[in-house]
C-alpha cells in the first residue's frame, strides 16, 4: 500500500497535467491566427472602401457592392473560425481521454513485467535488522545435518566399489581400536569425505583437530569446515562459521574460508556482503582455483543486489594484484614474501572483520585508506558504498568514512 498510493497520485498527476496542457493548446488553437489574420485584412478593406467613396475615387454604387462583397467574405471567415473553435475542444478531450485510460495502463503493464508487484516494503535498515536476526536464528549443525539426512532434495549416493568398502569398514575397524592415531583418523576423515558420508568425515576432522592441541593444522581446519557445510546440505552452520574465522584469523588470505564465509552472510540475509566479499577473493584468486567459476557466475547477480556496477576482470587479471612499492619501502627490514604476506594479510584481516561482525567508522576509513595505498580502488570504492549504506542512519559516523573516499577522489 505504502508504493501503490503514491503510485496513484503520480499517475493522476502526470493524466491531470497532460490534460491541461491539452486544453491550453485547445484555446490558443481556437483563436485561429490565420483566420484571425484574415478577418483583420477584411476590415481593413471595408475602411478602405469608405475612405475611396469619400475621396471620390468609387462611386456610391461601386462602394456598396465592394461593401457587400468584402462583408460576405468576413461572414464566411467568422463562420468558419466558429467550426474550428467547436472541432478543437472536441479532438483534445478524445486525446486526452485517450491518454488518460492508456497511461496508467502501460505504466502498470510496464511494472508488471520489469518490476517487483506485489512485494512488500523493505527498507535497508529493516533488512538489515531481518538479516541479524536470521543470523542470530541458525539452525545448529546438529539440527541441519539431521534434516539433510531426510530431505527430499538429498542426491543419492552412488554405490562404492565393494572392495573400497571392505577397506572402509577396515580402516573404521582400525581407528577405532587406536582412537589417539591422528595420521588414521585424517585417513578416515579424508575417506568417509571421498564416498559422500560427510557427517562421519566431520566427526572425524574434529577428532583429528583435538589431537593436535592448541595449533592443527590449517588443512585439517578446513576439511572439517567443509564436511560440516556438506554435511548440513550446504548450509554455513554457527559452528562451521566458527572454524572458518579461526582459519581466516591465522591465514587471512585463505581462499577456500573466504568463499564459504561469503556464502554463509549470503544464506543469512547479506548478499551485498557476500559480493564484496567474493569480489576481493575473485580479484585475488588465480584462474585455475576451484571456487573461481561460482564466483564468475554469481558476482554480477550480488552486484545488482549490492546496488554496484560491477564488470568481471578478465581471467588473466585475476590474482595479480599486491601492495604498492611504497608500501614494499616502508617494510624495508623485511624479505618480499614477508612484506606481501603481512600487508595483505592486515588488509584482508580487517576486510574479514568487517564483512563478518562490522566495525567502528574509524576502521572502515582504515580500509579504504589500505585498499587506495595497494592500488585497489575500484574495491576500496565498493567498501565505501557498503560503509554508506551500513551508517545510513548515523551521518555523523560517515565524516571519516567520506573523507578517507575523498583522499582518493572518490565523489557520489
Amino acid at each position: 500500500m505504502a508504493f501503490w498510493l503514491p503510485a496513484a497520485g503520480v499517475s493522476l498527476i502526470a493524466v491531470g497535467l497532460v490534460i491541461l496542457a491539452l486544453k491550453r493548446g485547445a484555446q490558443a488553437a481556437a483563436g485561429i491566427p490565420a483566420d484571425k489574420r484574415e478577418m483583420r485584412i477584411y476590415a481593413d478593406q471595408l475602411r478602405e472602401i469608405e475612405r475611396d467613396r469619400a475621396r471620390g475615387v468609387v462611386s456610391e454604387d461601386e462602394a456598396e457592392r465592394m461593401r457587400a462583397e468584402t462583408a460576405r467574405r468576413l461572414l464566411e471567415a467568422d463562420k468558419q473560425a466558429q467550426a474550428e473553435v467547436k472541432r478543437s475542444p472536441a479532438a483534445a478531450r478524445g486525446v486526452a481521454i485517450a491518454l488518460a485510460l492508456l497511461m496508467p495502463v502501460a505504466a502498470l503493464a510496464f511494472y508488471w513485467t520489469h518490476g517487483a508487484p506485489l512485494y512488500r516494503d523493505q527498507p535497508i535498515q529493516q533488512r538489515f535488522a531481518e538479516a541479524a536476526e536470521m543470523r542470530e536464528a541458525r539452525p545448529a549443525q546438529a539440527d541441519l545435518q539431521a534434516a539433510w539426512q531426510t530431505s527430499p532434495e538429498r542426491p543419492v549416493l552412488p554405490e562404492i566399489d565393494p572392495e573400497y568398502a571392505a577397506l572402509m569398514e577396515q580402516l573404521r575397524e582400525a581407528v577405532a581400536d587406536r582412537p589417539e592415531d591422528l595420521q588414521g583418523n585424517r585417513l578416515l576423515a579424508s575417506n568417509e569425505a571421498n564416498v559422500g558420508n560427510y557427517a562421519a568425515a566431520a566427526e572425524a576432522w574434529l577428532r583429528v583437530i583435538e589431537l593436535q592441541g592448541a595449533r592443527p593444522e590449517i588443512a585439517d581446519m578446513l576439511g572439517l569446515a567443509e564436511a560440516m557445510v556438506q554435511a548440513a546440505g550446504g548450509v554455513v552452520s554457527p559452528e562451521a562459521e566458527v572454524v572458518l574465522e579461526q582459519i581466516l584469523q591465522r591465514d587471512p588470505r585463505n581462499g577456500a574460508a573466504r568463499y564459504y564465509l561469503g556464502l554463509s552472510l549470503g544464506q543469512t540475509g547479506r548478499p551485498d556482503l557476500t559480493f564484496r566479499l567474493w569480489r576481493g577473493l575473485l580479484e585475488d584468486s588465480a584462474p585455475d582455483a576451484p571456487w573461481v567459476p561460482v564466483l564468475r557466475a554469481e558476482l554480477e547477480g550480488l552486484a545488482a543486489v549490492a546496488g554496484v556496477r560491477y564488470t568481471l576482470p578478465p581471467l588473466a587479471a585475476q590474482g595479480a594484484r599486491g601492495p604498492s612499492e611504497g608500501d614494499i619501502a616502508a617494510a624495508s627490514d623485511l624479505s618480499a614474501a614477508e612484506r606481501q604476506e603481512m600487508i595483505g594479510g592486515m588488509v584482508e584481516g580487517l576486510a574479514q572483520r568487517l564483512a563478518a561482525m562490522g566495525g567502528p567508522p574509524e576502521d572502515w576509513a582504515r580500509l579504504i585508506d589500505s585498499l587506495g595505498v595497494l592500488g585497489q580502488t575500484d574495491r576500496a570504492r565498493a567498501i565505501w558504498a557498503e560503509a554508506r549504506m551500513v551508517f545510513a542512519d548515523q551521518p555523523q559516523a560517515l565524516t571519516p568514512i567520506d573523507d578517507a573516499a575523498a583522499r582518493l577522489g572518490f565523489t557520489e
